[in-house]
């Protein structure tokens, strides 16, 4: 099976635009500006910008409209896929966007808070005990990794 994996680092160029199915499954639209900086055989500076747009889906959506804003850097790991569709005049369109599986923040120049969400049919909302803090050893033979 063929597969392709695209990953996007860029600004967003508007607030999230969050939607609902009439099942009402969320949806939520980016569209995020890719700077590119190259010197050119002269050694000027030469900049492009390209503009991508994607969709995510039902939590995250809903996550990214919430957490997410104009300006802000981040990271997208998705796939690509074309859309094409006819006009009401008859035209044939196509376009093809960022099926995004994960969506967030650049830390590169910024800091993030997270907090983790409650999921719809299990506990992950609930309290549960912290796990066990690793303990160290300083005991490695001279052929094991410290890992």
């Amino acid at each position: 099976m063929a597969t392709n994996t695209v990953t996007l680092i860029g600004n967003l160029v508007e607030d999230p635009e969050l939607r609902f199915s009439p099942s009402g499954v969320a949806m939520a639209r980016i569209r995020v500006a890719v700077n590119r900086r190259w010197r050119d055989q002269s050694g000027e500076w030469q900049e492009q910008t390209s503009f991508f747009g994607g969709t995510l889906w039902r939590e995250a959506a809903e996550n990214a409209a919430e957490s997410l804003q104009k300006g802000m850097r981040v990271i997208i790991a998705g796939s690509l896929e074309q859309r094409t569709w006819e006009t009401a005049e008859g035209d044939k369109r196509s376009v093809v966007e960022i099926r995004i599986d994960e969506l967030g923040p650049s830390l590169r120049w910024a800091t993030a808070s997270v907090t983790k969400t409650a999921r719809s049919g299990d506990d992950w909302g609930q309290s549960r005990p912290a796990p066990a803090a690793p303990v160290a050893r300083n005991d490695y033979g001279p052929d094991e990794a410290p890992f």
